[in-house]
């Protein structure tokens, strides 16, 4: 490995130096394997360009930027350019893997004007940064990233759409995949990231960003001004005037934006542009890169943060039976979730909407629901109790209300309702998690997108942005089943949507539907495609605070699939990917200790797998397996439990039903 790496990085140097003359204008690096070359131009303006092998991935793609005493970009020049090779371990506290390799080349552009570049080649993936030379701070009026392929291609598009209050860039960052040519793409309409460009021969070309700190998010759009199969960036402008607004009354709406889009700190970086390139689908589920961008750990001791599971309320409505109170938002009710939490081995419970003013955090909403009673009851049973917020509520007096439930015992907040990326809630997302770490709380944040944040507040445990369980309870139908196809988007999130982080999808229904008999229903919902699909995605989807959206009478009643579910862990010390097409089908084996976890799932195509346990186990093993019943095409709930030994080499074969799934423990 070292010896490739040096290699690559002499190509790597040699390339810097030849580019360096007066009459050459190219400036390249390579990544470690060699198979990925990113280019960078000044031939009139700054541009960068990603080749694998001899396929241009990247055409050439302008960079540039524009602050309110200059642009850059357009003339501007490479005075310097610097190479050197990154090779370090990273230790995780809440992902996929124990350790991460940071292995990579780094080129650095010294470059007239007032920011310099900086342009990393990894194994599966380039991507560039803007850094700040100004020691003052400036305001950034535009950034111009652009995206140019070589095709008309397809692609996965995250339109953003339900827009808050009708403004553009108020969203929850929830978007299914809308597969068109780019040509196709709608000319009205922005995306969001990441957003994936299916190239020939297999060949996977994700743009997305980490990085993000006191800067908004980028979304992207194509329309009949920009050249053809080219995608740019826009970004929202910085916000100066906003209202309360939105579902509920719980967004602060902006209706005034400046003409600039962020104020940045002297010296600041901005954030990655990145553009992951592979060869094979399953190369998506296996990268590192997206965590090795993002900004490092600031928390000097982790160990008070504690990932697990949760008993959550609201998806199931409150909706337990077979008891002596009525249920509803309720002291007795939760204790009731405390006690099948601590007998379910689960870390926490979720007290969401419906416990507090909606102005005050520390006025009680509800006679009939004791916070203090709760936390209480928790702490015997050794349950930890996380409350919900709206992030316009939590900000008004955020070290107040933190530093009352921390001393109150509450292990941490359910930020909801964010819906916006622009600079001022990208700062208020670190201020938050910074004031959460000091005491020691847990943070999960709905309306809002992972971009590199988790990694350097690891007590920020997991994000929504993401088309969960939750749509299965307002989902409509056609005359040919539901409008949206979930299946389908459950086998393409874990190449795309996990890319930048962890998400809060809430799996977990007992209540399962085929195509044919599923409904949407609020008070009593259920899930596209089968008992086991659901269980699945326990082992499938990065999500170190995890819930159980279903009701606890129907875990009870379904007690021996709740027990696996409490047995598979939500952080890992190894993964390795098995098979997957990106919206088709995926398999992944995960390592926790010595015990291995894998798990498939389908789209509503049904089809066989085979699942070669020598690649990842090296001696044989007791299984523990959960598969699709024979029926499970008619009735979804129907599947089979097999326990049994296997051997290091076997291979299983997996019969998966329409929306099916398998999954395994490995002791």
């Amino acid at each position: 490995m070292k010896r490739t790496v040096l290699h690559a990085m002499l190509i790597a140097v040699a390339s810097v130096f030849a580019s360096s003359n007066v009459a050459a204008k190219d400036y390249s690096v390579s990544s470690p394997d060699g198979h990925l070359k990113a280019v960078v131009s000044d031939e009139g303006k700054i541009s960068w360009t990603i080749v694998r092998d001899d396929v241009t991935v990247l055409a050439p793609s302008a960079i540039s930027i524009q602050t309110s005493e200059k642009a850059w970009g357009e003339k501007t020049k490479v005075q310097k350019a610097r190479l050197r090779s990154i090779d370090k371990s990273i230790t995780t506290v809440a992902y996929k893997r124990a350790q991460v390799k940071d292995q990579c080349n780094e080129l650095t552009l010294e470059c007239n004007g007032q920011f310099n570049l900086v342009v990393r080649a990894y194994n599966d993936g380039c991507a560039y940064r803007l850094v700040s030379k100004s020691k003052k701070p400036l305001r950034v009026m535009k950034e111009e990233p652009e995206f140019a392929f070589t095709g008309n291609y397809k692609a996965f598009i995250p339109y953003v759409n339900d827009n808050r209050g009708g403004e553009r860039y108020s969203y929850s960052f929830e978007s299914y995949y809308d597969e068109q040519r780019l040509s196709a793409m709608y000319e009205d309409s922005i995306a969001i990231t990441p957003l994936a460009v299916c190239l020939p021969d297999g060949i996977k070309a994700v743009i997305m960003e980490t990085g993000l700190e006191n800067y908004p998010g980028m979304f992207l759009y194509r329309n009949s001004k920009v050249a053809a199969n080219t995608l740019k960036a826009e970004f929202a402008p910085y916000p100066t005037e906003t209202i309360i607004g939105g579902f509920n009354r719980l967004n602060l709406l902006p209706v005034k934006r400046a003409d600039y889009i962020a104020d940045i700190e002297g010296l600041q970086a901005l954030p990655w542009r990145m553009v992951l390139v592979t060869a094979e689908d399953t190369q998506l589920l296996d990268t590192d890169t997206p965590y090795c961008l993002a900004p490092a750990c600031r928390i000097e001791d982790t160990s008070w943060i504690k990932p697990g599971k949760v008993a959550w309320d609201w998806w199931n409505n409150w909706n337990i039976f077979g008891v002596d109170f009525r249920a509803g938002i309720n002291t007795q009710t939760y204790k009731y979730y405390i006690d099948f939490a601590h007998d379910n081995g689960l870390e926490y419970i979720i007290v969401d909407e419906g416990w507090s003013s909606e102005e005050d955090l520390l006025q009680y909403s509800n006679d009939e629901l004791s916070i203090p009673e709760l936390v209480a009851y928790g702490k015997e049973r050794n349950v930890g109790v996380i409350l919900w917020t709206s992030w316009r509520n939590l900000i008004k007096d955020m070290d107040r209300y933190m530093s009352h439930y921390a001393d109150a015992g509450v292990k941490g907040f359910k930020i909801d309702f964010f819906d916006r990326d622009d600079a001022e809630v990208m700062k208020s997302s670190y201020e938050i998690a910074a004031a959460a770490a000091r005491y020691h709380l847990l943070v999960d944040y709905h309306g809002l997108k992972p971009t590199g944040l988790q990694r350097a507040y690891p007590n920020v445990v997991n994000f929504e942005g993401v088309k969960g369980l939750e749509n299965c309870k307002w989902e409509q139908r056609n005359g040919n089943g539901p409008v949206h196809d979930m299946p389908r988007y459950d086998v393409s999130i874990p190449f795309l949507r996990m890319l930048p982080g962890p998400l809060d999808y809430t799996p977990g229904a007992m209540l399962n539907a085929n195509r044919n008999n599923f409904i949407g229903n609020n008070d009593n919902p259920m899930s596209m495609g089968t008992r086991v699909h659901q269980m699945a995605m326990y082992t499938i989807f990065e999500a170190p605070l995890q819930m159980l959206a279903d009701s606890p009478t129907h875990y009870k009643q379904n007690q021996e699939c709740t027990d696996f579910i409490a047995a598979v862990p939500t952080t890992f010390d190894e993964t390795i990917p098995l098979l997957g097409q990106m919206g088709e089908y995926v398999a992944i084996a995960r390592r926790k200790g010595n015990v291995w976890y894998v798990a498939a799932m389908n789209n509503w195509t049904p089809r066989t797998l085979t699942i070669d346990c020598s690649q990842f186990l090296t001696a044989g093993m007791n299984m523990d397996s959960f598969e699709d019943g024979i029926n499970a095409d008619r009735e979804a709930t129907d599947y089979k439990h097999v326990t049994r030994k296997v051997s290091a080499t076997e291979k299983i074969t997996v019969k998966l039903a329409p929306a099916g799934g398998w999954t395994a423990i490995f002791r």
